[in-house]
C-alpha cells in the first residue's frame, strides 16, 4: 500500500531530493479508498438484513458510525507521520487523490435513490424506513466532510462537486460560511462555528445552524452589494446550491412519490447534525486573543483542536488535522500535516462526536484539558457569556482547578495525548 511520489518527475527532471524524501513512501495511499465504502452504508445495512432477518440491520450507520466505530478507531492507533516537505508539491499534483473525492459523490446518489425506492416500494415498516433514513444521514453527514474538502479549492469543476454533495443535506450555505466566514473567524467570539467554554453541543447546534446560515446569506448579499448586481440572481451560490437541493427532492418525489419526503427531512437534519458536532469538536473554547489594534490575533494552530487517529482519519480525508488546514486552506488532504503546536484531542472523531453528545461526560474530559492548554489561564478561552460567571469561579486563577493545569504543564493526561502548555 505504497507508492513513491517522484519529485523529479514533477519537476521537470531538476528536483534534488533528500535521502529522506527519496525513501518517503504514502503507506495511506491505497487505505485513502476505504473512504469509498461510507457511501455504501445504506447497502451494508440492506446485506444485514437479508442475511439475518432482523428489523435492527436498518439502523446500521448509526450504530457503525457511534458505536463500532470508535473501537476500530482506538485500536488503529496514531499516525503523526508527515511527508517530507520537499515532496508536498508533487504529492497534491497527483490526480490520484482527488479522484477518489469525486468518486463518492456517484456512490452517494446511488444510495439515496436506492434508499428512496425502499421507502416506497421496499417492504418495511414506519420504524425500519426511519432506521433506514438515519443510515443514510450518516453518508449524508459524511459527505459534507467531502464537499468541505472540495470546495476549498480552485477548480471550478470540485466547487461545483461540493455543492453536490452538499444538496443531499440542504446544506449549500455551508460553501459560503465556511471559505469566508468561518475562516475568517475562527476561535472567536463572532463566529458561529466556534464553540465556547461551558457551551454543550445542544446549545450550540441552534446558535450554529442559525448563525452560519444568516451569515452565509449577509456574506454573499454584501458580494453582489460590491458587484452593484441584485442578490437575487442564479449566479448567487446560496440560491443556486439550495435550487440544486430542490430541484433534487422535486425529482426523487415525483419519480417515488411524495412519501419520500419525510424520510429525506429526517436525513437531512441528521446530517447536517453531523457536520456541527465536528464543528463543536473542532475550536471548542480556543480563542484567537485581541492585539492592541481590537483586531484578532492571525489563526495559529493553537487555534484548533487535532487527532492523529489515523482511522478516522482515512475516513475523514485528514480532516483531524484541522491546524494544518486552517493554516492551509487550499491545501489538499493527503498533504496534510501533523503540527506539534496544536493541542491534541484524546480521540479521533468518530469518539469524540459520541461524548459530545452527552455533555457531563464531555465537560469533564475536555474543560480540564482546555484549562491545561492555557496553562490555567481560563481567561483566555473562548467562554459562553451566559456561563462566564460560574466558569470564572470555579477555573479562574486562585482556584484549585487553575493551580493544578499550570502544574500540569505539558504531562500526558490520564485519557491520553500530551497538552500544549
Amino acid at each position: 500500500m505504497s507508492k513513491t511520489i517522484d519529485a523529479a518527475t514533477h519537476s521537470g527532471g531538476s528536483a534534488v531530493m533528500s535521502s529522506d524524501a527519496a525513501a518517503w513512501r504514502d503507506r495511506k495511499r491505497y487505505a485513502w479508498m476505504l473512504g469509498l465504502l461510507v457511501p455504501t452504508i445504506p447497502f451494508g445495512a440492506w446485506g444485514l438484513f437479508a442475511l439475518t432477518g432482523s428489523s435492527l440491520c436498518w439502523w446500521y450507520g448509526p450504530v457503525l458510525i457511534f458505536v463500532i466505530f470508535p473501537f476500530i478507531d482506538t485500536a488503529a492507533g496514531l499516525d503523526g507521520s508527515n511527508p517530507p516537505d520537499s515532496l508536498l508539491e508533487a504529492l497534491e499534483d497527483d490526480k490520484y487523490y482527488r479522484r477518489i473525492t469525486y468518486l463518492f459523490l456517484p456512490i452517494q446518489y446511488a444510495a439515496l435513490v436506492w434508499a428512496c425506492w425502499m421507502w416506497t416500494r421496499g417492504d418495511l415498516s414506519i420504524v425500519d424506513k426511519v432506521g433506514l433514513a438515519f443510515t443514510v444521514a450518516m453518508v449524508a453527514g459524511i459527505a459534507i466532510a467531502v464537499a468541505h474538502e472540495l470546495g476549498h479549492k480552485k477548480p471550478k469543476l470540485e466547487r461545483w462537486l461540493a455543492k453536490i454533495a452538499l444538496a443531499q443535506t440542504f446544506y449549500g450555505h455551508f460553501f459560503i460560511e465556511h471559505n469566508r466566514g468561518h475562516h475568517v473567524r475562527v476561535s472567536t467570539p463572532e463566529d458561529p462555528a466556534s464553540a465556547r467554554l461551558g457551551e454543550s453541543f445542544w446549545a450550540f447546534l441552534p446558535r450554529t445552524v442559525f448563525g452560519s446560515l444568516s451569515s452565509a446569506w449577509r456574506l454573499e448579499s454584501a458580494r453582489f452589494e460590491r458587484l452593484g448586481t441584485s442578490r437575487w440572481s442564479l449566479k448567487n451560490d446560496l440560491i443556486n446550491a439550495w435550487l440544486m437541493t430542490v430541484a433534487l427532492y422535486v425529482i426523487l418525489a415525483g419519480a417515488f412519490g411524495v412519501a419520500v419526503l419525510p424520510y429525506l427531512l429526517i436525513q437531512t437534519v441528521v446530517g447536517f447534525c453531523m457536520l456541527e458536532v465536528v464543528n463543536y469538536i473542532e475550536h471548542y473554547g480556543l480563542l484567537r486573543q485581541k492585539k492592541d489594534g481590537g483586531r484578532y490575533e492571525r489563526c495559529v494552530p493553537e487555534h484548533s483542536w487535532n487527532s492523529n487517529n489515523q482511522w478516522s482519519n482515512v475516513f475523514l480525508y485528514h480532516l483531524q488535522r484541522h491546524s494544518d488546514h486552517h493554516t492551509n486552506p487550499t491545501r489538499r488532504y493527503q498533504a496534510l500535516l501533523h503540527v506539534d503546536e496544536a493541542p491534541q484531542l484524546p480521540s479521533g472523531y468518530a469518539t469524540m462526536m459520541v461524548l459530545a453528545m452527552m455533555p457531563p461526560v464531555w465537560s469533564r474530559i475536555m474543560d480540564r484539558r482546555l484549562l491545561q492548554h492555557y496553562g490555567g489561564d481560563v481567561t483566555r478561552a473562548n467562554i459562553s457569556p451566559r456561563r462566564r460567571d460560574k466558569i470564572t469561579r470555579k477555573y479562574g486563577p486562585g482556584t484549585a482547578a487553575a493551580a493544578a493545569a499550570k502544574a500540569a504543564g505539558r504531562r500526558t493526561l490520564p485519557w491520553g495525548g500530551g497538552v500544549a502548555a
